[in-house]
């Protein structure tokens, strides 16, 4: 039997108000889901807002408490970087809006509109930074968009990953990063979180880096056309999530003895993937043109299922007018995904022979404009074994569901691993 995971980024929302999955003209998913058994789901824990990788990790089957390295690790991993453990520590990054003057933070992606292009010219101008104190230096990558990579380094003096975020907006708790309910849109002193002489080398390093980053973007060429053009200014790499080693965790192939891919569109994804020792099928980052993307997954998806067992499709939709408090356009997110991701898909897959999984990686409520630790529905269909009849995949029909409240996310891949393998008679 074959098994399709298909995680539909920051879809849900919070049950308290009308969801954008309950607005949403889905007839493809629901026509499933009344075939599947369903619940709703706390891809951590509850009380913990994840983020996307922690979350992801999770729902893989790995608790992040025990076995995460941190998204700065993982971000590094996605784009082929590498790390010099002791000495360097990787941070996942964003390009933002800052007032130089007072720091306060502007727009914390500096409107959503930087092109990848624009982005990589920034980076070249900080990458290699000398920081001009503890040998230190920076390697900056920029990935899709408003992301980047950003590398904090010394040639001879040891470093630590047990610092804080200068990104207001998640607070870093152990390995796993978690979104703040509330916070100031300042920019954030990095400060060490031990009394490690270790962990205020790299604070001081990092808040070197930031500085000097301001001074240089701030007036780069990149920045004085987006700014004629009445465009935010690109001007500070706010960091967050510090990792300093790449460790190896039990291969998800050997946790399942199944074959394991991933369809993977973003650098967070891509570095789960690699951790995990999947096999990676990488697509162009998100367009505009929608249409296009989903086919070109839906494509790469079929041909996938041809050659191994499991295929994780993780397609970003919804997440992004989730940030941006925008249920409409959530709603429209969610609608394309099923027109031209899922309707086909269940029209070209055996349904006699494939067991599919559907969920989020985490809720983003329109409501809110983050993540939160709403749990998330779940749909888990799996030919022989009979569904619950619910005739709509949105929280609160999937409450009702026989898989009831699944109190963490590393749950769930074994729980359906072990219902295939039943169904199977293996």
């Amino acid at each position: 039997m074959k098994l399709i995971y298909f995680v539909i980024d920051g879809a849900a929302d919070s049950p308290d108000n009308v969801t954008s999955l309950e607005k949403a003209v889905k007839p493809a998913l629901d026509s499933l889901t009344p075939k599947g058994k369903c619940g709703l789901m706390y891809t951590i824990g509850k009380g913990i807002a994840p983020e996307s990788d922690s979350a992801v990790f999770s729902i893989l089957g790995y608790d992040p408490h025990k076995h995460y390295i941190g998204r700065g690790p993982v971000e590094a991993l996605g784009a082929g970087l590498d790390l010099k453990p002791g000495y360097e520590v990787a941070f996942r990054a964003n390009f933002a809006t800052i007032d130089p003057k007072t720091l306060r933070i502007i727009d914390r992606r500096c409107g959503r509109d930087l092109e990848s292009s624009e982005a990589a010219e920034l980076a070249k101008s900080i990458n290699g930074l000398e920081l001009g104190l503890y040998d230190g230096y920076a390697k900056v990558a920029a990935t899709v968009g408003h992301r980047g990579v950003v590398i904090i380094g010394s040639r001879t003096y040891k470093l630590s990953d047990n610092v804080g975020n200068t990104d207001p907006a998640y607070v870093k708790v152990g390995k796993i990063s978690i979104a703040a309910k509330e916070f100031e849109m300042k920019l954030t002193e990095c400060k060490p979180l031990d009394d490690s002489i270790e962990a205020k080398r790299t604070a001081e390093l990092v808040n070197t880096f930031t500085r000097k980053v301001i001074e240089i973007l701030d007036s780069h060429p990149v920045n004085v056309e987006r700014e004629l053009k009445g465009k935010l200014k690109a001007n500070v790499m706010l960091l967050r999530d510090a990792g300093g080693e790449i460790v190896k965790v039990k291969p998800i192939n050997e946790m399942y003895g199944m074959r394991f891919v991933a369809v993977a569109e973003m650098p967070v994804e891509k570095g789960i993937a690699r951790l995990v020792g999947m096999d990676i099928a990488e697509v162009p980052p998100p367009t505009e043109d929608k249409k296009a993307d989903y086919e070109n997954r839906l494509e790469t998806t079929l041909k996938l299922l041809e050659r191994y067992d499991a295929v994780y499709v993780h397609l970003k939709g919804p997440d992004e007018p989730g940030h941006d408090g925008d249920l409409e356009r959530k709603v429209k997110a969610i609608e394309l995904i099923d027109k031209y991701f899922t309707k086909p898909l269940l029209e070209s897959i055996d349904l006699g022979g494939t067991a599919i999984i559907v969920t989020s990686d985490h809720a983003t409520p329109w409501t809110h404009k983050a993540h939160t630790d709403d749990p998330v529905p779940v749909l888990v269909y799996i030919p022989g074994i009979e569904g619950d009849g619910i005739e709509r995949f949105t929280e609160k029909d999937c409450r009702n569901g026989s898989l009831g409240l699944i109190e963490h996310g590393w749950h769930l891949l074994p729980m359906v691993v072990k219902m295939m393998r039943k169904a199977g008679g293996q």
